[in-house]
């Protein structure tokens, strides 16, 4: 009995203790999908998930959860409030698709939040203060120990907000980090709904910077906003994640604490996909989820005759089949030259079969309507340019694009072609669009005319009525 106390306190000297583990579960960009596709996703899948984990956790947001379904447009985003309050989410920072209600609509829905909303970034205007129904950060108790959760809001508001403004986010979270840090805790996390996607031409977009000056200070950041998914990247020993979005995945971060001395000596993610034959269904959020569910949208409006990905299907090109497919209805019906057509307005891929209401509001939820202008080549090369990195955001019909990037992510070695022919920086060229590009500060005081009464979705729902659709041929954009 004595030798086995001695190898034991030996062992003890030579490893560290076993240490308290904490996790964090986090969700990004959930736009109101609240039911599974395809035996994925969903907060009932979310929820079931949640019920099998054995070590104290919180479940975070990174914001854009109020619209993007038929099922949030009708409720102005409280049905999703509802969702996440059953499911048990502790807090949310705030995307700019809260805001898609305007001022009147954000605050009846954020009021009925459950959960801290947290955005040290927003100011009322007439107070210079955080609203009510706002904090800077938050202070958990997971596992006995504390955990500062600080949030930051996106600062480009879907509509314009006349109540509100934001501040510089860095200054925004060095204050409220001082305060969170009065009390002690032993995990810090930021919330936002930014990405570190955002890396640009050399830069690191503000997340990044927020490692390189705090680290040790701050361990976790979880982002979103640019639909995109990072697992287990460091910068500076900080801990990025981000989990993609629509609910069809959550990232499990888990954190290991010293026990003698409360500090964090180990980080990871996993993205966990939300399959239902795996995580199972919680019948409560369910049965929750389905009295918003409108049944009329299931009726069949026509058929895909094959799989039209949103995404691109060869390395080097950047366009896709189902954006250039819409961006073609759209030239055809501008009668333009070119049509410009925004590739994160494109919310899923088309998968062959039957095209239903609900997958044409899935798809493209947004009103926006057909806009016609007149823009010289050098306005349009230089607007291209702009949209090529860090990841493609717009496709064009009518246009041939090529184009290489430099070692530090600048665009080089443009060409862009119309007709075959290069595009003249002083030839006056006729695009359509949509009228949310229209209103681009990329585009500000030009003449811009309506070209008609018909939405982007009205387009696509008539082309499904019209003919089996299939994808057309991709390659419009070419990164060499």
């Amino acid at each position: 009995m004595k030798k086995s106390f001695i190898i034991l306190f030996l062992l003890t000297l030579v490893f560290p203790l076993f240490g308290k583990t904490l996790v964090f579960y986090h969700t990004s960009d959930a736009h109101g999908f609240f039911y599974p596709q395809k035996g994925v996703g969903g907060y009932a899948a979310l929820a079931a998930l949640l019920e099998q984990e054995k070590n104290p956790f919180l479940l975070l947001d990174s914001g854009d959860f109020a619209n993007g379904t038929e099922e949030t447009k009708k409720t102005k985003g409280l049905a999703a409030v509802e969702l996440m309050n059953a499911v048990g989410y502790q807090a949310a920072t705030i995307g700019n698709h809260e805001f898609d209600f305007k001022d009147e609509g954000l605050v009846p829905m954020l009021k009925k939040a459950k959960f801290s909303v947290l955005a040290a970034n927003l100011r009322e205007k007439k107070t210079d203060h955080l609203p009510s129904w706002a904090k800077a950060y938050e202070i958990f108790e997971v596992g006995g120990e504390k955990v500062a959760v600080i949030g930051l809001a996106n600062r480009h508001p879907t509509k314009a907000t006349k109540q509100y403004y934001f501040t510089k986010p860095l200054a925004a979270f060095a204050s409220a980090l001082q305060q969170a840090e009065k009390e002690n805790p032993s995990v810090v996390v930021v919330l936002a709904h930014d990405s570190l996607a955002d890396y640009r031409n050399g830069i690191l977009p503000y997340l990044g910077n927020l490692a390189k000056k705090y680290s040790g200070r701050v361990h976790v950041i979880l982002g979103g906003h640019a639909h995109k998914i990072f697992q287990n990247e460091f910068i500076n020993g900080v801990l990025f994640a981000e989990s993609g979005c629509y609910l069809k995945n959550v990232t499990k971060i888990t954190v290991e604490l010293n026990d003698e001395t409360g500090k964090v000596v180990s980080l990871s993610s996993q993205l966990i996909p939300l399959q239902i034959s795996q995580t199972g269904t919680d019948l409560k959020i369910a049965t929750l989820a389905d009295r918003y569910k409108d049944m009329a949208l299931e009726t069949v409006i026509g058929t895909a005759g094959a799989d039209i990905s949103q995404n691109p299907v060869r390395k080097t090109e950047k366009d896709s089949p189902l954006d250039d497919w819409i961006s073609d209805l759209g030239r055809r019906y501008t009668q333009t030259e070119i049509f410009i057509h925004n590739t994160g307005g494109t919310r899923i891929s088309l998968e062959k079969g039957p095209i239903t209401q609900r997958t044409l509001i899935d798809l493209f939820p947004f009103e926006d309507k057909m806009v016609r202008m007149e823009i010289t080549g050098e306005q349009l090369k230089k607007f291209i340019r702009s949209g090529l990195t860090p990841w493609n955001k717009y496709v064009y019909s009518g246009l041939q694009i090529s184009y290489s990037v430099s070692k530090k992510g600048f665009v080089k070695d443009l060409q862009v072609l119309l007709n075959g022919q290069p595009i003249e920086n002083k030839k006056t060229y006729t695009v359509g669009t949509n009228s949310y590009i229209a209103k681009l500060r990329a585009f500000a005081g030009v003449d811009k005319k309506s070209a008609g009464d018909k939405s982007v979705r009205q387009l696509v729902a008539e082309a499904f009525q019209e003919a089996v659709v299939y994808p057309p041929d991709t390659g419009r954009i070419i990164l060499k």
